[in-house]
């Protein structure tokens, strides 16, 4: 079997772990990943931030979240690309997420504004601004369909050890056609 391949095959146990969502297997799956290993989730901002992890051990945060709640994520490994060169090898794939979300959502949505107004350290307006466009796109979204299919762009970079591959570094990502969700304001914070 050649490095292409090897790597295939890793690909296709990595997506099958997240196809069975079995957190009793978390461990063994873990083992997928370096110890160094830097995964960036679509939340990941900063290093060491959200869903912006260093370690497999906190890389075991967003994994154990991914396969509760995240929905049924789905690598195209027919298309993926995958690179070789020397010990190291990287990849670019297409992937999606999919999920049911009825109507508990408009719920689920108030529950968090509830929590919102409380948050402290952002002003009256931040809030309503943030609150009016999170309620605008949940009614907007779920008029739509409460099926989601929702695109996401799978990169990773792997290393060869003495006994496998392993992930070094994985970024998930959503693309954008509008205004990206996070903005840096020069007044300091994030809106």
């Amino acid at each position: 079997m050649n490095a292409i391949q090897e790597i295939q095959q890793l690909l296709q146990i990595f997506q099958d772990g997240y196809t069975r969502r079995d957190l009793g297997q978390m461990d063994a799956f873990m083992e997928l990943f370096s110890p160094q290993v830097e995964v960036i989730g679509t939340n990941g901002q900063k290093p060491g931030v959200d869903e912006w992890y260093l370690s497999r051990e906190t890389a075991r945060e967003l994994v154990h979240g991914d396969w509760e709640g995240w929905g049924d994520f789905h690598i195209d490994l027919e298309s993926a690309s995958i690179h070789v060169l020397g010990d190291v090898g990287w990849i670019a794939a297409t992937a999606t997420v999919t999920q049911t979300i009825g109507e508990e959502n408009y719920a689920s949505y108030l529950e968090y504004v509830k929590a919102y107004i409380d948050k402290p350290g952002l002003s009256a307006e931040q809030k309503l601004h943030n609150i009016l466009r999170g309620g605008t796109n949940t009614v907007y979204e779920l008029r739509r369909g409460e099926k989601f299919i929702w695109p996401v762009r799978f990169t990773a970079v792997v290393v060869q050890t003495a006994k496998s591959w392993q992930f070094a570094q994985m970024n998930f990502s959503f693309p954008t056609v509008y205004f990206p969700d996070v903005r840096i304001m020069e007044t300091g914070g994030e809106l």
